[in-house]
């Protein structure tokens, strides 16, 4: 279970305040796949990284009662400078997991060969992209935070990646950000709609849609 409680989030542009979110609360129960749906600027993104915990609210809190990942695919915190194993290495070492089998299982994900031993600053993006998502789905956490990553890659990783996925939804909760609606009612049971600073919650997935549709359409 995640709870978000009195969140706030707010920037200043160009010395103008921009509201995001005010004061949102909000529970999105255990064992759910949550799409999270709103207009480009609704916030998607910034709640994703505010669960996370890489973004910090302007007040308020997110509580949970177990382990959220970092978003999945995520590769912004690795090193360039240190080889593709190297930085799986580090991550393992950060969450507690076994580094030798992790290493084995997103090498053997990303399908990167000799390049898991060159710097990760020569990759590809869309190496880069397999390499994160293989690490993220290495570990066993409660919740997972997924943005848009199956879309990244050829057709055949983009449908590795949703198998891999949906198997891990089997023992896990996930909250999905993806702007196409044929991957959102695949891979997610419920939604959650972001509106004008405001979010609704939605345990049909098909309910969650038209009202997301409704909003575009206003």
């Amino acid at each position: 279970m995640i709870e978000l409680r009195n969140l706030c989030k707010s920037y200043v542009v160009n010395g103008q305040r921009k509201r995001v979110f005010d004061n949102l609360s909000l529970v999105l129960p255990t064992g759910q796949s949550v799409a999270l749906l709103g207009r480009n600027g609704a916030g998607k993104s910034t709640l994703l990284s505010i669960i996370a915990g890489s973004t910090p609210p302007t007040s308020g809190q997110v509580l949970s009662d177990g382990s959220i990942s970092f978003p999945v695919g995520f590769a912004g915190s690795f090193h360039g400078d240190l080889t593709g194993a190297q930085n799986v290495r580090f991550v393992a070492r950060i969450y507690g997991v076994d580094a030798d089998e992790l290493v084995d299982f997103a090498a053997d994900f990303s399908e990167l060969g000799r390049n898991m031993h060159v710097p990760f600053r020569t990759y590809s993006s869309g190496m880069k992209s397999r390499l994160a998502f293989g690490v993220s789905m290495g570990i066993a956490f409660d919740t997972y935070l997924v943005d848009e990553v199956t879309a990244v890659g050829d057709a055949s990783f983009r449908a590795k990646s949703s198998r891999l996925f949906r198997d891990r939804m089997r023992n896990a909760s996930a909250i999905f950000v993806s702007h196409g609606l044929g991957e959102v009612r695949e891979l997610c049971t419920a939604a959650v709609v972001l509106e004008g600073g405001c979010a609704t919650y939605y345990p049909d997935i098909e309910e969650g849609i038209e009202a997301h549709r409704r909003n575009m359409a206003a």
